[in-house]
């Protein structure tokens, strides 16, 4: 991709509304444009990153579900069915915004918070016989909560991007050992998109569903709004709600736990019958009878509080830094010519060309090594050098390649780190080879 073919300008300054990490770089960085508190638009590096956070997520969950998308509106019968039109607090409705509009129709929704009413009417069309037990649903889509506190950036937004699943078994054991399951697709989730070492199953209570524990996935960060307990032999982590609990009943001692901010990312817990009674889903069992309900578990994973989170643990101050799984590119050439086709111009063009070919497939011909291909973003831009350098430290690509006079009278150019900001100065006709080696220190 050429930089003067992006749409994207830097900012110098902080957006003097937004007080968190993640809201001021992304913004500055021109990866999101706030329409209003807690609601933003994703520009073309965001929803790169975006995009790259959902398909590790899709990853994970095709081994455990199969994916497919709810509408965002539903009818305000589901939701009085089920008893929580009047109880979530959260809430938002959609109905005409003028008088023209409601001359046509004067009718109102239900803007989707959660998917319960949605996905239970559906499973019930598939689940008729124990035959066709488990199965499961997941989707990423974007949600909506009148949210009170809309002022951490991605972290807690009025509309944001999650992935909910929802799991139908015929006993509790089976759900339970499916719930197993779903805790190491999380987790195998969390370790692909960089998360891995500082997220913690943590151990919550069940909420309004059941008296049973759910598990919340909590990543420590400075600017998290809950507090986990880590016990330091064990690697189990607690929330506040089950600390006391565990305290009382498990022989658990407080000098044994390290207290921790942290960012709840994803949860599992189990809904028992709630949905599938409030809608009157029985199934026929082996014995030929219809009245047995099935269990049901919800998981959910939020993809853009993810990207915040990113932001928050691993920004500096000089701007983002992603891990490679997620970047928008694998590197930037930061090119420092003076004018098009200049010494400096004509290298960058030659190493953009030759990092973009596709990679060989065997058998090779003439002897020729296997090349990976990167996703490569050239800053073909004629701007003085402090301005790219500056923007390629604040867009956070793993791996620069910057090129300028003074190196190229030496046949040299610079590869910078950019998660460490080591750099390493190699020959032009060496750069493919130390790449493909660098490549591996990138985290």
């Amino acid at each position: 991709m050429l930089h003067s073919k992006l749409f994207l300008k830097t900012k110098k300054e902080a957006p003097s509304d937004e007080v968190a990490k993640n809201a001021i770089l992304l913004d500055r960085a021109n990866f999101i444009y706030k329409e209003m508190a807690g609601v933003y638009s994703y520009l073309p590096m965001g929803l790169k990153v975006l995009n790259k956070i959902e398909n590790l997520i899709r990853k994970q969950m095709d081994t455990i579900g199969n994916e497919i998308t709810m509408s965002s509106l539903a009818p305000k019968e589901l939701w009085e069915k089920t008893g929580r039109l009047e109880e979530v607090d959260v809430l938002f409705k959609a109905s005409a915004a003028n008088e023209n509009s409601k001359n046509k129709s004067s009718n109102e929704y239900v803007l989707n918070s959660t998917h319960e009413e949605l996905i239970t009417p559906i499973a019930l069309e598939f689940g008729k016989s124990y035959k066709d037990f488990p199965f499961a649903y997941y989707q990423i889509q974007t949600k909506f909560r009148n949210e009170p506190r809309a002022k951490s950036g991605l972290l807690r937004g009025r509309e944001f991007r999650m992935k909910d699943l929802y799991s139908f078994h015929l006993t509790q054991e089976d759900f339970e050992d499916y719930y197993e399951k779903a805790k190491v697709a999380y987790m195998n989730f969390f370790k692909e998109v960089g998360l891995g070492e500082s997220t913690f199953i943590t151990s919550a209570s069940g909420g309004d569903f059941t008296d049973k524990l759910s598990h919340e996935f909590q990543v420590v960060c400075d600017a998290g709004e809950d507090i986990i307990y880590l016990n330091k032999n064990s690697g189990t982590a607690y929330n506040k709600e089950v600390l006391e609990i565990e305290l009382k009943n498990n022989n658990l001692k407080v000098e044994d736990l390290e207290e921790l901010k942290a960012c709840e990312v994803g949860n599992i817990f189990t809904l028992e019958d709630r949905f599938t009674k409030s809608f009157n889903f029985q199934y026929t069992n082996v014995d030929n009878q219809k009245n047995v309900v099935p269990h049901m578990g919800c998981y959910g994973i939020g993809s853009s509080r993810i990207m915040g989170v990113l932001v928050e643990k691993f920004g500096d101050e000089k701007g983002l830094v992603w891990p490679k799984a997620v970047a928008p590119f694998d590197i930037e050439i930061v090119s420092l010519h003076k004018e098009k086709n200049d010494k400096v111009y004509e290298v960058s063009k030659n190493v953009y060309q030759m990092l973009n070919r596709p990679p060989l497939t065997p058998p090779y011909q003439g002897g020729e090594e296997y090349s990976k291909k990167y996703e490569v973003l050239w800053d073909d831009r004629e701007l003085s050098a402090g301005v790219k350098l500056n923007d390629a430290d604040l867009y956070g690509i793993p791996m620069q390649i910057i090129i300028g006079t003074k190196n190229l009278e030496e046949n040299l150019v610079e590869i910078k780190l950019r998660h460490t900001g080591e750099v390493v100065k190699v020959k032009v006709e060496d750069l493919e080879k130390e790449l493909m080696s660098l490549w591996q220190k990138v985290f």
